[in-house]
Parts: structure tokens; sequence; C-alpha cells
């Protein structure tokens, strides 16, 4: 494998690390000030920067098409989505913020021209949001045949009755259609009963219960939702792809989805591993610099071996997806989305203890985005149902084959 990037991608990526430098670190104190003075209205300097970005090439970066985005493969969007994850305001303010470019590229690939026109064109210019309603909090959603909304037709249209949580997005005033998963056919085949459809959140019937937090943080203006759906009655024509496809839209999505997550926790481990280094260079104990403290020296130099197998995991994936596609990748996905994460919130918590009390508060950005890399071991599938397919996949290749009865 060739991880050395091509001409266009180091130039995105130099342009991407200059707006970077000019425009995303330096607001964002002011991002943060914006949401603690108005808490659930978008943040008018994301706003203000998303125009910038678009004049400068770097946006819809995550598509893979010429059409939508950049015709970008998933290897070349690594480095990207990297350095997009070190600040929690830069992906959207590039366009490329979850659960948005998993949406688009979900309308992009399986949506009719009319779905397109209404939902993904606003979505591309950034106009609006979305959500997406699958996790049930009566069911183990973590096995998706659980769920037990319902889609039944009804003539010209679908009747849409259930509950949803993490719902992430839902928060935001711009969110305006969330795609749904529920069962239409609950005597079919176990992988055939589910169907995505597109809900508008100003239906009648839609209704966001509350705000969940993440260990306390309500990610304002974001937002995780829990949403009734109450006899909410939408046209057969916002059904993606067909009756009993849910499955098959789901796999499309979480592919390019949870390498996108693992891309983006590299670069707050990046940022962290440098967060750590600058502080123990500048701070003194029992007599001498805590950069000169074996323990700390030993937590640098493990981060850094941790970010760079993490890193080159995601590659190596990445690189399959392109090759292979993504049902050939599914170990690879797999392997990277229990390792990056993981790898993470290692170096987040030495960053963090480094720090002391100022690592645990709202000075770094180390604490929120321990709690939010924490979740990305439970979202998009936890953790142990990962390594479950990474151990189903390799004891099949040292399977025995049955016994071929003797010849007579």
């Amino acid at each position: 494998m060739d991880f050395e990037f091509s001409g266009k991608v180091k130039d995105l990526q130099g342009r991407l690390q200059a707006f970077m430098e000019e425009y995303i670190y330096p607001n964002e104190r002011r991002f943060h000030d914006e949401i603690a003075r108005d808490r659930w209205s978008p943040a008018r300097v994301v706003e203000e920067l998303k125009p910038k970005a678009r004049a400068a090439g770097l946006w819809n970066l995550f598509l893979p098409n010429d059409e939508h985005g950049a015709g970008l493969t998933n290897l070349e969007y690594a480095p990207l989505c990297e350095s997009m994850g070190r600040s929690a305001m830069a992906p959207e303010v590039f366009n490329c913020a979850a659960p948005d470019a998993g949406n688009m590229e979900v309308l992009a690939r399986y949506g009719t021209q009319e779905q397109k026109a209404r939902w993904l064109k606003p979505l591309l210019a950034g106009e609006i949001r979305s959500c997406f309603a699958m996790t049930e909090p009566a069911v183990a959603s973590s096995d998706a045949t659980n769920i037990e909304a319902s889609i039944i037709r009804n003539g010209y249209e679908y009747v849409i009755n259930g509950r949803k949580w993490w719902s992430s997005g839902a928060g935001d005033p711009r969110c305006k259609i969330a795609i749904f998963m529920g069962k239409t056919d609950p005597s079919a085949a176990p992988h055939e009963q589910q169907s995505m459809v597109l809900v508008p959140m100003n239906a009648p019937g839609v209704k966001i219960v509350r705000l969940l937090t993440v260990f306390g943080y309500d990610h304002a203006p974001h937002g995780h939702g829990e949403i009734t759906f109450e006899n909410v009655r939408v046209p057969v024509s916002n059904l993606l792809l067909g009756e009993g496809r849910g499955f098959e839209i789901a796999q499309g999505r979480l592919g390019p989805g949870r390498i996108h997550h693992c891309m983006r926790c590299i670069g707050v481990a990046e940022r962290a591993l440098e967060t750590m280094c600058k502080r123990v260079q500048s701070r003194v104990a029992f007599g001498k610099p805590l950069a000169e403290q074996g323990t700390i020296r030993a937590d640098i130099a493990r981060s850094r071996i941790e970010i760079d197998q993490a890193r080159l995991l995601t590659l190596a994936a990445a690189h399959k997806m392109d090759t292979a596609g993504n049902k050939a990748a599914r170990a690879e996905i797999s392997m990277i989305k229990v390792a990056a994460p993981n790898a993470a919130l290692q170096v987040l918590d030495r960053a963090i203890q480094a720090h002391g009390g100022a690592g645990v508060s709202q000075d770094t950005f180390l604490a929120e985005a321990w709690a939010h890399v924490r979740t990305l071991r439970l979202a998009d599938g936890p953790d142990e149902v990962h390594l479950e397919t990474v151990a189903k996949l390799e004891l099949a290749r040292f399977s025995k084959p049955p016994a071929r009865p003797a010849s007579h």
C-alpha cells in the first residue's frame, strides 16, 4: 500500500491547515462564548466562516463524486478529515459534519431526483441540517433487528410511529429532515423488515421530548434528541430505495461514517498530544519541568505510538474500502472503529492527567473531547459488536471444511 498523497491532496491539506490557523483556532473561544450566551441558536461565527470555506474550495470534501464534492477517495479524504477533527467547530464550517455528511451520502446514493432537489440541495449548500432516527430507548439497538418503530402504508401515505433517541443534530433549529428507520413488514426475513423514510421535522406528530446530555455536556446547538413520532404521515414518495431495504442503506451509510469518526479521533488525539507536550515543558514540579519526569515521558512515547498505529490502520481500512469495496473491508472497518476511539481516549486521559485540575475544567478542550470520543465506543455499533465481527471473520479463515463421506 502506497500512502503517499497526490499533489491534489497535498494542496488541499495545505489550504485546509492554513484556513484552520487563520480562521478556526483563533475563533474557538468566540464559538464557545456565542453558544454560552444563546445555547440553541447557531453560532454566528460558523455561519460567517462557511462562505469563506466554500470560496476557498474547502466545501463538501467528504463526497466522493465530483458533481457534489471534491471527488476524493476515502484514502485521500483521511488526512483532511483528521485536520478537521482537531476542532469541535471545524467540520460544520466545511460542511463535513456528522450526521449531515452521512445523510447527504445516503441521499446522493439512494435518493430520487425529487428527494435530492428538496433535501440534498439545501444540505449541500449548508442551509439546513438533518438527523438520523434509528436508535430506540426501549430495545438493544446494537442489534438493529430489534427496532420496533413502524412504517405502515396507508394508500398514498406512510403512517409512522415510534420513539427514537440519540438523534444527534435534532436540537439545532436548522434541522429540517430526519432519516427514520422502522419496520414496514415484521413478517419478512429479519434483515428485510426495515425501511428508511424521510420525515420532515415539522410534520404533525413529530415531537422532541428532550435533549440528552453526554457526561453532562448538551452539545448545543447540535443536541441529541429523544423524539416521538405519533401517527406521522408522509407521502409514499418519501421512502428511500424501497421497502425492506433499510439494512442495505444502513450498511452503505455506516462504512464511510464509521471511518470518518476514526479519522477525526486521530485529529483529536494529535491535538491532545501537542497540548500535553507544551504543558509539561512549561510546568515545574518537585524541582524540575514535568517533561523531565519519567512517567510523563513514557506517556508521551506511548501516545505517539498509539496515534501512529491508529492512523496506519485507518489508512489501510480506507485503502481497502477504495480498492475492494465496503463489504470486503468490513473487518478493517470494525478494527479501526474499535482501535481509534480507544487510542484517542488513552491519549486524552494522559493529557488530562498532565494538566491536573485544568484538564477536567473548561479551560482546555480535553474534558469535552474525552466525553465526545467516549460516545464513539457506542455510536455506529459498540465495541463488542465490532469485536465480534473481527473474531467471526478471523475464525472463518481457519475453520475446517466439512469432511466428505467416504466413497465406496
